[in-house]
């Protein structure tokens, strides 16, 4: 920044541009250190609840205000020109969010590991699954309505509604009627290392904590037993894969 920059109206159009990104980023933080201290302070469950109500006021109030400011109608909490867009638009503006998200994840893990080391940023990100994947959960459970014990069908609508889900390839199999499956044939992170020539990630002890807790956050019944998941060996059709069973 210039030496000259003192307040906001020293900036040029350009670095407005970048403060409006760094206002963005702000918000963002700042929305989930709010989730992460009510979590601390409250609890996960009634963190949860309340986050169900937060979401769609605040939400709903930036985009009507954004909307003023930027000239575009809104409907429903949502902004006109979203709602408007051709559907292989939309579809693909979901998958871009979708790898934009890994993206993001890796690009914390890279942080922690390039300044300390792997050991310390496996551990940062089991821990974070730990707290974002009963989250997601919670999220798509009350997205589809899901009701508070869906059982089985419950968990595989919900694991199709996954951030995972617009990124790798999933399956179900040997289903029964208290237990099914599930399978990751194709990983995009798995891949990407398989194409430089390098061993998968092992990624167990995070799969661990995020299916398991996923699983328990659609319904409190379900179980979750690792079949094989890096770095266990496994066939060709899948990198990981887990069974889920109704108790």
């Amino acid at each position: 920044m210039q030496s000259t920059v003192n307040s906001m109206k020293d900036l040029d159009q350009e670095q407005k541009a970048r403060l409006v990104a760094d206002f963005f980023h702000r918000t963002v933080v700042h929305y989930g250190l709010w989730f992460a201290e009510v979590r601390h302070q409250l609890g996960l469950e009634k963190a949860i609840e309340l986050l169900g109500g937060v979401f769609p006021r605040s939400s709903g109030i930036q985009v009507k205000r954004l909307g003023k400011t930027l000239g575009f109608d809104t409907a429903n909490g949502l902004p006109a020109p979203l709602t408007n867009l051709p559907e292989d638009q939309i579809e693909a503006l979901l998958d871009a969010l979708a790898v934009n998200w890994l993206a993001n994840d890796g690009v914390w893990f890279q942080a922690v590991e390039f300044a300390n080391d792997m050991n310390d940023a496996k551990r940062c990100n089991d821990s974070c699954w730990g707290h974002f994947s009963p989250v997601e959960a919670a999220m798509i459970k009350r997205y589809l309505d899901l009701g508070p014990q869906p059982g089985l069908e419950g968990l595989k609508k919900a694991l199709n509604f996954r951030l995972y889900a617009r990124v790798n390839v999933q399956s179900f199999h040997k289903e029964t009627p208290n237990s099914f499956v599930f399978q990751m044939n194709a990983c995009r992170v798995q891949d990407a290392r398989k194409r430089k020539g390098l061993d998968d990630y092992p990624c167990k002890s995070g799969g661990l904590v995020e299916y398991t807790t996923f699983a328990t956050a659609i319904d409190s019944r379900i179980s979750t037993e690792c079949v094989g998941c890096p770095p266990d060996a496994h066939p060709d059709e899948w990198y990981c894969a887990w069974r889920f069973t109704l108790d």
